[in-house]
């Protein structure tokens, strides 16, 4: 007989389920996706930004906003990335990822947008973090790490499905614009098929 779910503080997930979809609602709401996909919507700009085992979700982000048509910058190098963030314009947004939302580059890069006059959307695993008092949209899934490495897959997993859920939201919205690109990569997906 398995032990039962310990509850994860600041989620309302469970260790035998936070990972799964389903239970994403828990902390992540339709509302909060809808503001930080129309931040995104009206962006003129995006940085991606991202560290560690947070990158390979950035660079996801990245990938399918540029699918969406938007303008997107995922530097893989922290400098480069919060050289980008100092000079966005008023309306860009930063997208930062950092599962414990206190990864010193990332939210230095998110902050140097804020200062800019940059919207930040912060996806995080915490609630209470410096990413998210740095954000203006934040995006909560995953938790606490329990078991060292287990756990942290599943955080990833489950941001790997909030950008999924956010750029969902983000095609109802521009669905005309993002019907061309769309079009786009999947010829640019499909060259690469054998």
């Amino acid at each position: 007989m398995a032990p039962p779910a310990r509850p994860i503080p600041q989620t309302g997930l469970s260790c035998a389920n936070r990972g799964r979809p389903r239970r994403a609602s828990a902390t992540l709401t339709a509302d909060r996706l809808l503001a930080a996909a129309t931040a995104l919507n009206a962006a003129p700009r995006i940085v991606v930004a991202a560290a560690g085992l947070s990158a390979a979700v950035a660079a996801d982000a990245a990938y399918r906003l540029r699918a969406l048509g938007c303008i997107v910058d995922a530097p893989a190098d922290f400098l480069t990335a919060q050289l980008v963030a100092a000079q966005l314009p008023p309306g860009a947004v930063c997208l930062a990822v950092s599962h414990t939302g206190a990864t010193r580059s990332t939210v230095d890069t998110a902050r140097r947008a804020r200062h800019a006059g940059a919207e930040v959307i912060g996806l995080t695993g915490y609630a209470q973090s410096p990413l998210s008092e740095t954000s203006t949209h934040t995006l909560v899934a995953g938790g606490q790490d329990l078991v060292f490495g287990l756990e942290t897959t599943a955080s990833r997993i489950a941001h790997l499905v909030t950008v999924d859920a956010l750029t969902q939201t983000l095609l109802t919205l521009r669905a005309t614009t993002a019907e061309q690109t769309l079009h786009l990569s999947a010829g640019v997906t499909a060259d690469h098929s054998y």
